[in-house]
């Protein structure tokens, strides 16, 4: 993947797979000279062996192919960019994972569209609470899908079209913001 966001995508899409029905998504464009993002989760977890063994390519918990490229490339690529992968996770209490990429490497993947990873996962597991927290030099801005369904109520449909290209475009927006982009 040419993109952060898409690993981002990738690694909630997993947290979806494993039962999560809490996901918190945090990115950070600068903490102590890194570059970070966390994805944290109340999913089903691994185990110790299963931990130890994530970051081999040929190690998955799929069913539908018998390799796992996202965490052994995102590991890769961590550590390409003067950074790290951390990732702790617990049988039923569910994972966390946290990609360092040093801030001012010239090959950390770009950001890429963010806005619409988040609008893509929530339309397609439109059920999880998600909590999405985004800290740049411009300030920080979060989304929480609670706020969503208190204002909107039983009409807060994350799958619904009209409410993916408002929240598509709001996210978008308030990024830029941040950003310096508008």
């Amino acid at each position: 993947m040419r993109e952060l966001s898409l690993h981002i995508l990738d690694i909630a899409q997993n947290s979806v797979a494993a039962g999560a029905k809490h996901i918190a998504i945090e990115v950070n464009e600068n903490e102590a000279g890194f570059f970070v993002f966390r994805v944290s989760d109340d999913g089903c977890g691994m185990d110790a062996q299963m931990l130890r063994r994530v970051r081999d390519p040929f190690v998955t918990s799929r069913k539908t192919r018998k390799v796992g490229l996202g965490i052994p490339f995102m590991d890769m690529v961590t550590q390409q960019c003067g950074g790290r992968l951390d990732i702790a996770s617990e049988p039923g209490k569910g994972t966390e994972l946290a990609a360092y990429f040093a801030a001012d490497n010239i090959d950390r993947p770009p950001l890429g569209d963010l806005a619409d990873s988040i609008a893509v996962l929530l339309a397609g597991a439109p059920q999880i609470e998600l909590h999405f927290k985004y800290s740049c030099a411009g300030g920080s801005f979060i989304f929480t899908t609670q706020e969503m369904r208190d204002i909107l109520g039983d009409a807060c449909d994350f799958a619904n079209p009209e409410i993916y290209v408002w929240l598509r475009q709001y996210l978008g927006q308030q990024l830029a913001a941040l950003q310096g982009r508008l």
